[in-house]
């Protein structure tokens, strides 16, 4: 391995360590790696400045951006919390059918905004519930953080590792529901269950609901049923886009434009809403790759894949999404996608599906394994903090574990079967 080569990978190691360390922020760690990325490979001739600057997929930055501002704008409308009061006056003050109820919200809320803004909606959710009926909030921010982490898997602009797939993959977000949203909602099913049956001895009996009106804290009901209208086009525009010729982007960008004009809001209130601290890391990350893929890393390890699998689709798919799911426990899951996303590519596959699909489900399921797999797990630990309980790592990491193992021994299963593998 030349010396360029080895710097990369050094490199990209030590941004890694500095993410899972929190010696810097993510979005920190991430620029610093990029530094001495471009540095190394300006030095060596690796590449040049031009080519550098041509490693930042803008078309991507384009679609997060974007979905960022539209699900902004509908968080701001009440809509998402008008969702979740309905849900406990559904549940008829019954805990366990409220339990339940908040694990399918929770996953179904996160499909659509991000994982931190849906975790903040649903810790709202939950406190208001705890609150309001007296429960013990703990199981309920629990299955919160596992089911949000779970929930954003099937779609395209579910995660933001979803979106680097997608793109680099060419699927569409018919796509993504068609291959991957039967085996979401049964880990849905698979996933409820098992956090009731952990969880079911803290669950109290049926109380009375206290009454209370769930639009009382909706200031502007005109802005909510708009933006559930434009909610709603986003949705099917995305469902359509392929056959519409219009890349995602374009609708992200272009339902983030609307958006921005009917909801009157200062803008500059919803651009400081943006996770730039997401943007900032995956910019900078994809120096880091870049580095890598120029200097023939990611090559030589596709290379690997291959002799270790023996080129079988069974074994490497199951090798694929077993090595991302278990490391996306300790390293963020936009370093996993983005780190095997050009590998897949590289392996020149004939049916890449089912590979594409593996890597989908190893990058999000393994970010809510234990308490500090991911943001969603530490925001959970947080808000249950503020509210004064305190949860051990323990059982946090029992839960977290025992869900992400099983979540991936059946997404394994289903990928054998869904692409005809067995």
């Amino acid at each position: 391995m030349s010396v360029a080569a080895s710097s990369f990978v050094m490199i990209y190691l030590l941004t890694l360590l500095l993410v899972a360390t929190d010696m810097f922020p993510m979005s920190v760690a991430a620029l610093i790696g990029a530094l001495f990325s471009i540095w190394i490979g300006l030095s060596y001739g690796v590449f040049t400045y031009n080519e550098a600057a041509s490693f930042v997929d803008m078309k991507l930055i384009g679609l997060l951006v974007g979905t960022m501002i539209v699900m902004e704008v509908a968080y701001r409308s009440g809509l998402f919390r008008l969702i979740a009061l309905y849900t406990i006056r559904v549940a008829g003050g019954d805990s366990r059918i409220l339990f339940v109820l908040l694990c399918i919200t929770s996953a179904a809320v996160s499909m659509f905004l991000s994982d931190s803004t849906a975790l903040l909606l649903i810790a709202a959710a939950a406190t208001t519930i705890s609150r309001i009926m007296d429960y013990d909030p703990v199981p309920y921010f629990v299955a919160a953080s596992v089911m949000v982490n779970l929930g954003g898997t099937s779609t395209l602009i579910g995660s933001v590792s979803n979106m680097i797939i997608g793109l680099s993959a060419g699927l569409s977000f018919s796509d993504f529901v068609t291959y991957l949203t039967p085996c979401e909602l049964i880990l849905w099913m698979l996933t409820t269950a098992t956090l009731y049956w952990l969880y079911r001895p803290k669950l109290m009996g049926k109380r009375e609901v206290p009454k209370y009106d769930p639009w009382e804290g909706i200031e502007n009901k005109r802005f909510l049923i708009l933006s559930a209208i434009l909610l709603l086009i986003f949705l099917g525009l995305f469902t359509l886009h392929k056959s519409l010729g219009l890349p995602p982007e374009a609708v992200a960008l272009g339902c983030a434009i609307l958006a921005l004009a009917i909801s009157r809001v200062d803008p500059s209130e919803i651009f400081r809403s943006i996770d730039w601290e997401t943007i900032f890391f995956l910019g900078g990350f994809f120096f880091i790759v870049g580095g890598l893929e120029r200097a023939g890393i990611l090559d030589d390890l596709a290379r690997e894949f291959i002799d270790m699998t023996g080129g079988g689709e069974i074994l490497l798919s199951t090798t694929l999404l077993w090595i991302s799911g278990l490391a996306s426990t300790v390293v963020s899951n936009i370093a996993v996608a983005l780190t095997f996303t050009p590998v897949i590519k590289s392996l020149g596959l004939k049916n890449p599906f089912a590979a594409w699909s593996a890597l989908v489900f190893g990058s999000n399921l393994g970010g809510a394994a234990t308490p500090l797999s991911g943001v969603v797990t530490v925001m959970a630990l947080g808000a249950l903090k503020r509210e004064g309980f305190k949860i051990s790592l323990a059982e946090f990491t029992k839960a977290g574990m025992l869900t992400t193992f099983i979540q991936l021994l059946f997404a394994n299963l289903y990928i054998l079967i869904r692409f005809g593998l067995l």
